[in-house]
């Protein structure tokens, strides 16, 4: 009797333990009621927070959106934050606790490049699903089994750029960029495509990340007479450029990279910002989307979801996080199942999926899923973003 009161104590008291919620053992069914952990390293705070801190507030707005509507398959989802501060050396660290002691199914992030490909090989041997928020092409190329990203590539941004250079009858130009694995990645995308397009750079200068005045930076470029300049960047440089640009009198258009797309930048540089031209997905000009766009209707929901919670303006970050949550969303839906093969097969099937990026496309070689047409070209008017005409 005894022995049978124990087992049915033993029984109870494992039932009552948290099962890992990130995957579950080959040919398991979902379990319903238990969470689905989804880990997030972001740059909440730090010299990235432009980045981090919106896609941070849209994950928290999605998981409660989610779990208001009963989950996923029954089961809620529990949303693990990490701050890295932009840090490689945290997002280490983070990935690594995550992964060991959380058993999450996924990770949503790194924000920046240099973080994202500090992580990669740990999450793909810890056969973690990885997410990424960050730019750099050298995160999915060459594809590795569990990592994905969800901005727009860098060759798709440099070729829009000198597009529409050629468009304007812009030949020679200067290339500026930051010591980061975002800003080494776009400059070999810019040397690699310009011979393409017929465009001539004639000074590539790379600057420190910390940099809080590129006067001499800009001054060699303004010596090499060029018509344009590119800057690939992330913050503080992006404001800083146009600012130290009109101090020395350099009046030729500024083009910025993909990574533009927040109006604080815009806001930090101030009247200097005015005419920048830089590709970006389209969710800064949803409003004025035609009506049948295929992605109006989720751009306009997430822009006036995040701006009234919030009461700041959307930005491209963000978007960048909400696509990495509903791509995996799908694919725990379509794969029926947490076990993290099945669930990364599902995002390998992923077509026709509308995001704010542009309408994604997966396949087992291309770990991105989005085209040359995700891109717009915007530019700055009378401090807004607008469509370059």
């Amino acid at each position: 009797m005894k022995r049978i009161i124990a087992s049915i104590a033993v029984a109870l008291l494992l039932a009552a333990l948290p099962a890992f919620a990130g995957g579950e053992k080959e040919g398991a069914a979902p379990s319903a009621g238990r969470p689905i952990k989804v880990g997030a390293i972001l740059a909440v705070t730090g010299g990235a927070s432009f980045l981090g801190a919106p896609e941070a507030k849209t994950l928290e707005m999605l998981v409660e959106q989610t779990n208001a509507a009963g989950g996923i398959d029954g089961r809620p989802v529990e949303l693990i934050i990490k701050d890295s501060q932009g840090s490689p050396e945290k997002a280490i660290s983070f990935a690594k606790q995550l992964i060991e002691e959380e058993q999450v199914l996924a990770i949503i992030g790194p924000s920046t490049s240099g973080e994202s490909m500090s992580i990669k090989g740990i999450c793909e041997e810890g056969r973690t699903i990885l997410l990424s928020c960050a730019a750099a092409e050298t995160i999915v190329e060459p594809v590795a089994a569990y990592v994905f990203k969800t901005p727009q590539k860098d060759s798709y941004a440099a070729i829009r750029i000198f597009q529409t250079m050629n468009e304007m009858g812009i030949v020679r130009i200067g290339v500026v960029v930051g010591n980061t694995g975002f800003g080494q990645g776009g400059k070999a995308q810019l040397e690699k495509y310009a011979p393409e397009h017929g465009i001539e750079i004639a000074i590539v200068e790379v600057y420190d990340r910390e940099a809080t005045d590129l006067t001499g930076v800009l001054t060699k470029v303004k010596a090499r007479g060029v018509e344009a300049v590119v800057n690939w960047s992330i913050v503080p440089a992006q404001s800083i450029i146009p600012k130290n640009m009109r101090q020395i009198g350099m009046a030729i258009p500024l083009f910025q990279s993909h990574g533009f797309g927040n109006i604080r930048y815009v806001q930090a540089a101030g009247e200097a910002a005015e005419g920048i031209i830089f590709p970006c997905g389209r969710l800064l000009v949803a409003d004025v989307l035609p009506a049948g766009h295929p992605q109006k209707q989720l751009l306009v929901k997430y822009k006036n979801d995040y701006e009234s919670r919030y009461n700041e303006d959307v930005s491209t970050f963000g978007g960048h996080a909400y696509d990495a949550y509903i791509i995996l969303e799908a694919a725990i839906r379509k794969a029926g199942s947490t076990e993290p093969q099945k669930v990364r097969d599902a995002i390998e099937g992923i077509q026709g999926l509308v995001g704010t990026a542009g309408i994604f496309n997966m396949s087992p070689s291309d770990h991105n899923g989005l085209g040359l047409d995700s891109f717009e070209m915007l530019t700055v008017k009378n401090g807004r973003f607008v469509v370059f005409e």
